[in-house]
């Protein structure tokens, strides 16, 4: 081993007894890192919902197909947070929050995904209109 690796292996050994210590230690600190992963493992979870298909695996070896299929998870992750945020917006009206608990408002997470439909299914109403036509001022 050279002696820079097996010196910043050392280095390593003692950071991590250190931050240990004080996670043992201090219990805003363990809040804080049990928080974290919590919101991580949110993460993960809205990500295996949203990128199904083919098991949430990236199933091929070629650059280009890895790009698309990163891309489009990263498309479906911000219209999924635009959509949650423009929800969160809705409940800042004072009739909306005034029946808001504190408990409602700490689960309130741009990463909640139950009112989502992955598999495409829209209901159209084919006799109302989308008012496409410039209006005029």
């Amino acid at each position: 081993m050279h002696p820079t690796y097996r010196a910043l292996s050392e280095l390593g050994k003692a950071v991590k007894t250190v931050f240990l210590c004080r996670y043992l230690g201090v219990e805003a600190l363990r809040r804080e890192v049990h928080e974290g992963l919590n919101t991580i493992e949110g993460w993960n979870a809205t990500n295996s919902f949203v990128f199904f298909g083919k098991g949430g695996e990236i199933s091929t070896n070629r650059l280009e197909e890895q790009e698309v299929s990163v891309l489009s998870l990263h498309l479906l992750q911000i219209c999924l947070v635009y959509v949650n945020t423009l929800i969160q917006r809705v409940l800042a009206d004072p009739t909306w929050s005034s029946r808001m608990t504190p408990r409602d408002l700490a689960a309130l997470t741009p990463l909640i995904f139950p009112h989502v439909n992955p598999y495409g299914t829209f209901e159209l109403d084919m006799e109302d209109r989308i008012p496409i036509e410039a209006e005029t001022a």
